[in-house]
């Protein structure tokens, strides 16, 4: 499971970096989307005119508030097809401006990352995000193969995550502050990009404490030990993925993965603004 979890984790920045890069932003502004409108609509237009309510249950933890105002009326300008090809020209432009087409053992990591994902086709149920995604005709060029891959891994765990959170009885704004309580992640990031009124997070947060979750600002023993159930569960959620590549399988791929994600990072790929 650890292995599977280092092979995962190690390749996640070519997907991730989607969300940061200003070539995404241009490719959306010029469709007519703004702001929180080209994130959602570009991670959702999978499903096709996606609804703010389908945006708001899929995707979990963001304010419904904010989703709405950004989803509302954004397929008035453009279309899902129109989005998906932006996102993915977007997706492109950025992973070679970080050098991953010119790495050696490109072919290799896609073929373990290609074997990985197309094994979690075939346990897409109760997984509405990433089958969406699955059913997206693979591209041609081997970079957009890999970051297609990766984002077929990453929705996968994600929505098992997410089926997680739900039999653990944590709501969307508790996840997130759950999060933010491990100090892995900036807790004004975590606000600011998901948009939650400061009175909703403060009173969640109490809640959180009455519950025994959090001491302060920090997890208390008891949200540890909630945190790490939740984050192990998740693993083994998506191992159905990894499983056919065998633990000799992850375990080359979490090797040959980390010049990849490394080389994001390096070209500041995944920095705000």
């Amino acid at each position: 499971m650890q292995t599977a979890r280092a092979a995962w984790r190690r390749l996640e920045p070519v997907h991730g970096m989607i969300y940061f890069v200003p070539e995404a932003r241009r490719r959306y502004a010029d469709l007519g989307l703004s702001g929180g409108a080209g994130y959602f609509t570009s991670r959702s237009a999978a499903f096709g005119q996606a609804t703010a309510e389908l945006v708001i249950s899929t995707f979990y933890n963001f304010n419904p508030d904010v989703v709405r105002q950004a989803v509302d009326g954004a397929w008035d300008t453009t279309t899902p097809q129109q989005v998906l090809d932006a996102r993915y020209a977007a997706a492109g432009e950025a992973l070679r401006r970080a050098g991953i087409h010119e790495l050696p053992n490109l072919d290799e990591v896609l073929a373990l990352t290609r074997r990985a994902a197309e094994a979690a086709c075939e346990h897409a149920q109760g997984r509405p995000l990433f089958a969406a995604h699955a059913a997206l005709p693979w591209p041609e060029e081997p970079v957009l193969r890999l970051w297609h891959a990766q984002t077929l891994l990453r929705e996968f765990r994600g929505d098992g995550h997410v089926a997680c959170l739900l039999s653990e009885g944590v709501g969307g704004l508790e996840a997130l502050i759950l999060h933010a309580a491990t100090g892995e992640v900036p807790v004004d990031f975590l606000k600011a990009s998901r948009a939650w009124p400061e009175e909703e997070w403060a009173g969640t947060q109490e809640r959180l404490r009455e519950r025994g979750l959090l001491d302060g600002d920090s997890l208390s023993p008891e949200g540890e030990l909630l945190r790490r159930h939740i984050e192990d569960r998740t693993d083994r959620l998506a191992l159905p993925a990894y499983t056919a590549l065998g633990d000799a399988g992850c375990e080359r791929l979490a090797e040959l993965a980390s010049p990849f994600g490394r080389a994001v990072v390096e070209a500041g790929l995944l920095k705000l603004g």
